[in-house]
């Protein structure tokens, strides 16, 4: 057995990592960045070891790094978590030259599933049906039109390295094509050093389901069912269920199969997820479901399977990096309940979904019976630019799917945090869509509604009144009266924007100077009123501000140019995500602050457009 893990990873799924080596008697070491040096991974590990500045690409990405904390810190095993270094098949022969055990697939099976063409050509040697497309070597632009129209539009343009999103076009006119394969490959050169393309049929109705598969050395792999992820915003998972909805037990078996003989053809070992794509138009049948891609790591949403198997999965990745044959065969495991996750973000949906940072100075997470809350950070931490924004992952599990819907809505509802904003109130609309509540959500959902569910809730009056009597003195508060109308209402300001609030309550003896409103998975600041506190900037005096704190990666404009509304500005990075700004109306560049490389904080002035004489 494993007697000392180095997780080579942080956030939320070092935490999960910790938890369970802690059970079963392992000594745990943490890596850290300098941002991460008062992170919870690192306070609940046994040991951390710092490993360079605050950028991945300096700190977690490095595995030289990473070795050197493993022999320092007398680890015999690593476990890479999901993310960074976790399907890097050289980190993995590293760590295995190094003499440490490398918790994960074995090398060759990486590498046999990191290139999207060649993972597909030895599914359909292993009979695992594959969508329709073209995998070919010839790259030629003509060459690959002709594929694509022979197969027919719409089409999906996908980078072979590609993954998380990026590398991926859809293409639904000939007439489109050649632009759409031209900036897929762009980005797929900058993104992974290779501009290869593949051509898929693109599914009309798509939903997102995976399998998780397990293998061990001793030659067994079983599957633990298939879990749904349709529910995305820009290829990203956003709530994940197990099992699938209208999946029957015939459709079920046959998908389950094919996992397991996709996992056997690379000799798996380990926690790995088949990923499908299936055509939902007539419900899930098993002659239109087909092989996506492979994940060699455990997934973000491996928690929905541990609910309803009643498995440990990073147990059972332990124990088989150990050398033990896996501890159940396939008759052993059965289907318990529902289970669902989402993913809360630190995120405005309101403004864009752009990342959230600070200081979290209230983080409350909502509970219910069968709930489960995995998460990376606690009170008072900090939310900073470098990292995925994740706060939390929200796990709900009931006896049948409205219930388990029920009680992720009854977390989430009841989740506040503060004054980071999230993605909790655009979760919560999420769960009421009715297409979700009917079981029936496609790929797309989010973006054909997307701008509905991001629209904050509004507070109730219970809500309000509730927060406002902290705020009153008990000698202005009108006392309740039963059966009868409020006696006073009163003006507040919610967020800086005056609200009136009906009283009938006691009020307080010792009034706060605010209050924070939470109703429906959103917080709003509640103030007394002030006359001097009713301001606004001056509309349209184009200063461009850095909505959080980043790296500028790229400026389109210069100095003394004219631009138009709308025009890219310049692009910041922050949190693995890019972020374009443009110009809010027609006019010059009269300043332009900083060059590509500039690191800055939020709010900083980045360039300012004049608007042209007679310019709206």
């Amino acid at each position: 057995m494993i007697r000392a893990l180095l997780i080579a990873n942080r956030g939320e799924i070092a935490c999960r990592i910790i938890r369970t080596a802690r059970a079963m008697g392992i000594r745990t070491i943490a890596v850290h960045s300098d941002a991460d040096a008062q992170a919870l991974h690192v306070r609940m590990a046994d040991q951390a070891v710092a490993i360079g500045p605050a950028p991945a690409r300096e700190s977690y990405l490095v595995g030289e790094k990473i070795l050197a904390a493993a022999r320092a810190s007398g680890a015999d095993a690593v476990h890479p978590g999901y993310g960074f270094l976790s399907e890097n098949a050289e980190f993995a022969q590293a760590v295995i030259d190094a003499g440490l055990i490398w918790v994960g697939p074995k090398p060759h099976s990486i590498t046999a599933m990191g290139l999207k063409d060649a993972a597909k050509r030895l599914m359909q040697q292993a009979g695992v049906p594959t969508t329709p497309g073209y995998l070919g070597e010839d790259q030629d632009p003509a060459r690959l039109a002709a594929e694509a129209a022979q197969i027919g539009y719409p089409v999906l343009i996908k980078a072979v390295a590609g993954g998380g999103g990026k590398g991926m076009r859809l293409v639904e006119r000939a007439e489109d094509f050649a632009d759409a394969l031209a900036s897929c490959q762009r980005e797929a050169a900058a993104s992974f050093g290779n501009d290869h393309v593949l051509i898929e049929k693109y599914i009309l109705s798509p939903r997102h389901i995976e399998v998780q598969v397990f293998g061990d050395a001793h030659g067994n792999v079983v599957h633990l069912f298939e879990r749904d992820c349709s529910l995305q915003r820009r290829h990203q998972k956003v709530i994940e269920e197990a099992p699938a909805p209208g999946m029957d037990a015939a459709t079920r078996a046959a998908v389950c199969a094919a996992a397991v003989r996709a996992a056997k053809a690379v000799q798996y070992e380990g926690a790995g997820t088949i990923e499908f794509i299936a055509d939902g138009s007539e419900g899930l049948r098993a002659d239109r479901i087909w092989f996506m891609e492979m994940n060699t790591r455990l997934q973000v949403e491996h928690p929905v399977t541990e609910a309803i198997t009643g498995v440990d999965l990073v147990e059972w990745q332990l124990r088989v990096a150990a050398g033990e044959p896996l501890p159940c065969r396939q008759d052993d495991l059965t289907i318990n309940g529902w289970a669902m996750e989402a993913r809360l973000y630190a995120e405005d949906p309101a403004r864009g979904f752009l990342p959230s940072i600070g200081r979290l100075e209230v983080l409350r997470f909502g509970s219910a019976h069968g709930g489960r809350i995995d998460t990376g950070v606690y009170e008072g931490a900090e939310v900073s630019p470098f990292y995925d924004p994740m706060i939390a992952k929200v796990i709900a599990h009931g006896a049948s799917r409205d219930q388990a819907v029920e009680r992720l809505d009854e977390m989430l509802r009841d989740t506040a945090v503060w004054p980071v904003r999230t993605n909790a109130a655009f979760l919560v609309k999420a769960l009421a869509h009715p297409q979700f509540r009917a079981g029936t959500v496609d790929t797309g959902l989010i973006g054909r509604d997307g701008d509905t569910l991001a629209q904050p809730p509004v507070p109730s009056d219970a809500a309000l009144e509730c927060a406002a009597q902290a705020l009153v003195p008990r000698s202005d508060a009108p006392g309740f009266r039963l059966n009868a109308a409020p006696r006073l209402r009163a003006r507040f300001l919610l967020d800086g924007e005056p609200v009136e609030i009906a009283l009938s309550g006691h009020g307080t003896a010792q009034p706060a100077a605010s209050a924070l409103v939470m109703d429906q998975g959103q917080v709003w600041r509640l103030e007394p009123w002030r006359r001097d506190g009713v301001h606004g900037a001056a509309a349209g005096d184009g200063a461009i501000l850095a909505p959080m704190p980043g790296k500028v990666i790229a400026v389109a404009v210069s100095e003394g140019e004219a631009v138009t509304r709308g025009q890219k500005l310049l692009t910041l990075e922050a949190m693995k995500m890019e972020h374009t700004l443009t110009a809010p109306f027609d006019g010059i560049v009269t300043e332009l602050k900083v060059s590509a490389g500039a690191q800055v904080q939020v709010e900083a002035l980045l360039a300012r457009i004049e608007a042209e004489e007679g310019a709206a």
